[in-house]
């Protein structure tokens, strides 16, 4: 596709709004911030002097680089380019401190905050760089060549602070750096929009609106849903085509198939918690969460997996037997129906042909993952940032339109605040929710003030909390409930990815991202504990901040080689749990979870299994997400129906397995990341260990449930879309027959 034809179908600008206003850090906090971000992804230049500007390398160093760089590109390209990208640092990249500006002052909470600011303090004193640095200099005196060795000391050190710190310092600037460079890009091929497909047209939503006002706005309904995910779409569609007024209220706001797929800088701001991942207590895993109209069924990958039996029989045998009935199959059919789901149109991109074919070869069980796509091919790739042709069938093209056009109403902008109760005959019975009402701006986007800003009360005869397994769990504490089970029994399914290079060019951000998946080692105790392999997304913000930082200008190089890379994932059924709960300073989503021994023994033999995935598919190249473990590297490369018979019994890459297994998955080196989460309103037999009963109905209070997938009694073990929206289906017809048995209510008084 030409850059013409690619221009012509560019998604619709969403511009963010400012960052916070008020200082974060100190001057002198931002010189060395930016000082650090400069070694991590350092100017490279030829020079015999050292630089206070850029990395010097010796002339022959600097050719290597350059050469190796060059035989990536095609033949016709700009032979400037190079130059360019390599010349690049995060502080020549516009909008590289705005963006840090947002990060610092909204994503992170206030401790982690005054930590960062106290370690850049520490090292613009001659104490604090003693300790740190083994000089008395401040660190951003010295040139970039000894700031470049200090954190390449850090990151290598046997005191796992500064392993952590050398970690996360580098995940944010390379983060930000891909998100913001203006030659990646160029050197990758990587095109704005997904060459494949065309643009769609989506549901043309209509959005209540409230007038200014001092005195809270109060509107009734039968039922108010918070949250617009696949939980909440479900129960919308089924309790407003049973003829009951309904009200969907969601804290992000509608964006339209022409603003999909977003940019990697815009998406994590409008379309994920926390401007796009999260991290634990511990640092030792990062969470992505949605935080989008549709929820996670607008940013995910269209893996459409139903419950697996084990799991259904151990949920069952918790009390919960409806896990193993007729109707909960009925549920999983339904709403899979009316997703279109289906293997019948899958084309498999690099990432997911190596994982069937190495699969195969080892003797691996290997299957093929239903897609919601709606019974059409679906080959775009960018997803995680939004589907712009509105081919994946999540609950913004599906279950939410059938519910408006049965009536439900919406309302985005809306940040739920608490749950009101009212005691009615001795019992505490839900009555609504209270919340803050945010316009648009008065160009009808997010990127300015509010128009209008306005307490919203929304009095309803039952209330369903849907905010997913991070959000739900602070409304309900919020609200004053005080079960101590909730927030608690959270599930993360941690994740780990291994990558491997080719020689041929595989541009793997193209084609459906997950439409493979190897479950050999899903049970490895025999108690449904154990993995699933899949292909992950290789969009460059996302893929590339996991890869082990050694060096700037390996670096460099290793995300030049990011268009010959496939990116497979290990995904884990922990059988250990965390917990959510609120900032005690400023109430936001804290997550204390570490994944545990056990669960990391397990996905150590995922990673194993998958290098050997990788070896016999015939990759050039393999590489983990722990740092320490070199990669392997074949001597020679040669077709795979040409490899040599030994196979994996090769003894170079038997020995490199012993290192990946000496090494293990240890904190921090391990970079676990993780996009399910589940079980933190876990539903149960009993008040004793859960937070929901086997209708959804919160325990100790009259009408009001919780319909996502924090209701999982433990880990689904597989992609959590289909789960939650059968179990919402079910919950939602429960909740449909109660008001028909009190009878219809009047029309909403709006």
């Amino acid at each position: 596709m030409t850059t013409q034809q690619l221009a012509s179908i560019a998604p619709l600008a969403s511009p963010l709004p400012p960052p916070p206003e008020g200082d974060v850090l100190t001057e002198s906090q931002w010189i060395t911030l930016m000082a650090i971000g400069d070694a991590i992804i350092p100017a490279i230049e030829v020079s015999s002097e050292l630089s206070h500007n850029a990395l010097a390398l010796q002339p022959a160093e600097y050719t290597t680089i350059t050469g190796n760089l060059q035989g990536t590109l095609p033949a016709d390209t700009d032979e400037n380019l190079v130059r360019e990208y390599l010349a690049e640092n995060p502080s020549s990249v516009a909008g590289v401190k705005e963006q840090l500006h947002r990060i610092l002052s909204s994503y992170i909470s206030p401790g982690a905050r005054k930590g960062i600011s106290l370690i850049l303090s520490v090292l613009d004193t001659r104490a604090g760089c003693l300790f740190l640095t083994s000089s008395t200099t401040s660190f951003h005196l010295q040139p970039v060549n000894v700031r470049h060795q200090i954190l390449q000391n850090w990151s290598q050190s046997y005191i796992p602070f500064l392993r952590q710190t050398a970690k996360s310092l580098g995940s944010l600037f390379i983060s930000v750096w891909i998100k913001g460079s203006p030659t990646l890009g160029r050197i990758l091929g990587f095109p704005r929009a997904p060459v494949h497909g065309k643009p769609g047209k989506g549901f043309d939503y209509s959005f209540i609106q409230f007038p200014a006002g001092e005195e809270p706005e109060t509107i009734e309904t039968d039922v108010v849903i918070v949250g617009s995910g696949c939980g909440s779409g479900v129960c919308a569609k089924t309790v407003a085509e049973d003829g009951h007024r309904v009200i969907v209220v969601e804290k992000a706001y509608h964006y339209p198939p022409e603003h999909l797929p977003m940019s990697e800088a815009d998406g994590g701001v409008h379309l994920f918690q926390n401007g796009g991942a999260d991290s634990s207590d511990d640092n030792s895993i990062v969470i992505a969460a949605a935080s989008a109209f549709g929820g996670g069924g607008t940013v995910n990958w269209s893996a459409s997996l139903q419950t697996q039996y084990y799991v259904r029989k151990e949920w069952a045998d918790q009390g919960l037997p409806f896990f193993t009935s007729l109707e909960f199959q009925n549920s999983l059919d339904r709403v899979c129906q009316r997703m279109g789901v289906s293997t019948d149109h899958i084309e498999h991109n690099k990432s997911n042909l190596v994982l069937l074919d190495g699969a195969l070869k080892l003797g691996y069980s290997v299957k093929p993952v239903p897609q919601n796509t709606g019974g059409a091919k679906h080959y775009c790739g960018y997803c995680t940032l939004g589907c712009g042709s509105a081919e994946k069938q999540g609950p913004v093209v599906s279950f939410l339109p059938d519910a408006a056009r049965a009536g439900a109403q919406f309302i985005e902008g809306f940040q739920a605040e608490q749950v009101l109760f009212e005691e009615e005959q001795g019992r505490k019975v839900a009555v609504g929710v209270s919340g803050i009402w945010r316009s648009r701006d008065s160009d009808g986007g997010v990127s300015g003030p509010s128009l209008i800003v306005r307490q919203v009360i929304i009095k309803a005869k039952r209330v369903i909390v849907s905010g997913g397994s991070l959000q739900s769990p602070l409304l309900l504490l919020r609200s004053g409930l005080s079960n101590p089970q909730i927030g608690r029994n959270l599930h993360l399914h941690p994740a780990i990815v291994v990558g491997a290079t080719f020689c041929e060019e595989v541009r793997p951000w193209e084609g459906g991202i997950l439409t493979t998946v190897v479950d050999s080692l899903q049970d490895l105790d025999g108690h449904g504990h154990g993995v699933k392999i899949e292909a992950t997304t290789m969009l460059p913000s996302t893929f590339l901040p996991l890869v082990p930082w050694t060096s700037g200008p390996e670096f460099k190089l290793r995300c030049s080689e990011l268009k010959n890379t496939i990116g497979l994932v290990i995904i884990a059924r922990d059988r250990d749990t965390g917990r959510v709960y609120p900032d005690p300073v400023d109430g936001r989503c804290r997550i204390a979870y570490t994944p545990s021994a056990f669960d990391r023994r397990n996905a150590l033999e995922g990673v194993i299994a998958t290098a050997k995935i990788c070896y016999v598919a015939g990759a050039k190249e393999i590489f983990t997400a722990i740092a320490g473990v070199s990669r392997f590297t074949r001597d020679s490369v040669s077709e795979p129906e040409d490899a040599d018979s030994e196979g994996i019994n090769n003894a170079p890459f038997q020995a490199w397995l012993a290192e990946i297994r000496r090494k293990g998955l240890s904190s921090p080196d391990a970079s676990f990341a993780c996009a399910h989460q589940m079980g933190s309103c876990r539903m149960g037999s009993s008040e004793r260990n859960s937070v929901v009963d086997a209708k959804g109905k919160v325990w100790g209070v009259e009408g009001l449930y919780v319909a996502d997938a924090s209701v999982f009694p433990s880990a689904s073990g597989v992609n959590p879309m289909v789960t939650n929206m059968a179990i919402s289906d079910w919950l939602s017809r429960g909740i449909a027959r109660g008001l028909k048995s009190e009878g219809n209510g009047l029309e909403a008084k709006l």
